[in-house]
């Protein structure tokens, strides 16, 4: 069969079984799509399909004398991007079920091209990665990262400060490096423009990764720099100038300028000529090869494509009991229910929770803490114990993290601050199945064993906190009031068996 029609029925086939694998993980598409046009930190990602397409383009001549053909082992990549969504479903982790999608396109395209043509077409294959949004989990370090790079900078040109976390205190203001500060939606855009710009401009696989080295390194000191920038422009000011200043300097024209100048310092170092081949066409053809059962291949492929979603749908149902309208909070031996603080109102966020109770104790020697129980009947896409902006502290509210602290046996603990300042310790408990526990990649991983084998899927958060008076630290009332309340695991197993009418 001549190559032409070979790509007619292979690309055809390819053209199928993509739209087949979107329709059947249609929930997860629309999710990457809204997740694309509505986020700034993932703008960037509606190029990438455009982006990928002009590679094919570019690269057509000599592919269309290549000879595609299904190919039996491709179907391997398929079967793994399968296996990663069914394990990001289970454990409620949408970058798995994502990524898992995309690996899944990949592999269809693998299996359905063959080798060779894949080879030609290696890059834009793998750049399809780049579909995925990913990088939110960096948000917290890249935080970090500023506040203490706006410290050293501060120091260096003699301005007193304080660092507490991502607060930082001068003479002239209280500033805080917030999520949108960190500058992650630079760094996710940059390495996915520095992975483009280092294979159409490089040919040394060492230069290619010195120039992503640059890539990452660049965008963080930047960001470090212009939120220094903003502190020192409000010392001679005032806070609403620099932020005015901020707003202006801050976006794609800052973006503009970091690429101009990784650019600009690597343009000496390019080293693939502009007219050199894209890969060796010549060596990639092969003569047409019949296939006894053409049609096998893709057979394969939609079976696997399907396997997760089957069984996902056979254990959804297992394990989950409704719960009723009403639970209450404790009875605890040596405390009493007294009014919340209204010092800075706190309250954890876990979106999707079936019960969210909060109640603040105090004790005979006026010790006071907040306790907060968190039930889920289930969890799922939408509703998980743990997760980016679950927990301690509400993305929309004036509270952040600003340090990890001495953790409790089975539990950790943390300190926030908002604005005042007013400092929390809080410490918590998740309780999956038999696990309790204070570390998220445990509670996913339990959650993700009884969603893939069955068993019970309630879950629960346990998490006290005590606000900091003056030099009087947290930790101790906390450490009181979690004697007298007793094992957390209990307390949540018995809160969630009353729910379930047990």
């Amino acid at each position: 069969m001549p190559a032409t029609e070979l790509w007619r029925r292979q690309g055809m086939l390819l053209g199928v079984f993509m739209l087949l694998i979107l329709a059947l993980f249609a929930r997860d598409a629309v999710d990457i799509a809204s997740i694309w046009w509505n986020s700034s930190t993932f703008g960037h990602c509606l190029l990438i399909p455009p982006i990928f397409a002009w590679m094919v383009w570019q690269r057509w001549p000599d592919l269309s004398s290549l000879n595609p053909r299904a190919w039996a082992p491709g179907s391997i990549v398929v079967a793994a991007g399968a296996f990663g969504w069914l394990l990001g479903d289970a454990a409620g982790v949408a970058l798995a079920r994502h990524l898992g999608l995309v690996v899944m396109l990949q592999g269809s395209a693998i299996a359905l091209l063959g080798p060779k043509v894949v080879r030609a077409l290696a890059f834009p294959i793998f750049y399809m990665l780049f579909m995925v949004p990913f990088g939110e989990e960096l948000v917290p370090p890249l935080q970090t990262i500023t506040a203490k790079m706006c410290m050293v900078l501060l120091d260096l040109v003699g301005i007193p400060a304080h660092i507490e976390g991502v607060f930082i205190t001068t003479p002239n203001g209280y500033f805080e490096v917030a999520e949108a500060c960190s500058g992650v939606n630079f760094l996710i855009a940059m390495i996915a423009f520095g992975a483009l710009a280092a294979n159409l401009c490089f040919a040394s696989g060492l230069r290619r990764f010195a120039f992503m080295l640059l890539c990452i390194a660049v965008p963080v000191l930047a960001n470090g720099i212009r939120a220094w920038g903003t502190i020192y422009i409000s010392e001679f000011t005032s806070i609403a100038f620099a932020e005015s200043f901020d707003h202006v300097v801050y976006g794609w024209v800052f973006f503009a300028i970091v690429m101009a100048i990784v650019m600009a310092a690597s343009w000496p170092f390019f080293d693939r000529a502009r007219d050199a081949p894209w890969f060796d066409a010549g060596s990639l053809v092969e003569p047409p090869a019949t296939t006894p059962r053409p049609y096998a291949v893709p057979a394969a492929v939609a079976a696997i494509a399907a396997a997760p979603l089957l069984w996902s749908a056979a254990i959804a149902a297992s394990g989950r009991a409704p719960m009723p309208s009403t639970i209450v909070l404790p009875e605890v031996a040596g405390w009493q229910r007294v009014p919340l603080s209204t010092r800075a109102p706190w309250f954890p966020h876990f979106n999707g929770a079936d019960h969210r109770l909060i109640g603040r104790y105090r004790n005979a020697v006026g010790e006071e803490v907040d306790l907060v129980i968190v039930l889920f009947a289930w969890q799922a896409e939408g509703k998980e114990l743990v997760g980016y902006g679950q927990g301690a502290v509400d993305p929309a509210s004036t509270w952040a993290w600003t340090a990890d602290a001495p953790a409790p046996p089975a539990g950790s603990a943390e300190r926030i601050v908002a604005p005042g300042p007013v400092t929390r310790e809080v410490v918590s408990f998740y309780r999956v199945g038999d696990t309790t526990t204070g570390n998220a990649t445990r509670v996913k991983l339990e959650t993700l064993k009884l969603r893939l084998f069955g068993g019970n899927q309630a879950a629960a958060a346990v998490l006290v906190s005590a606000e900091q008076g003056g030099e009087q630290p947290a930790r101790p009332a906390i450490d009181a009031f979690l004697h007298s309340l007793g094992p957390v695991d209990r307390l949540a197993d018995d809160i969630a068996a009353s729910a379930r009418g047990g």
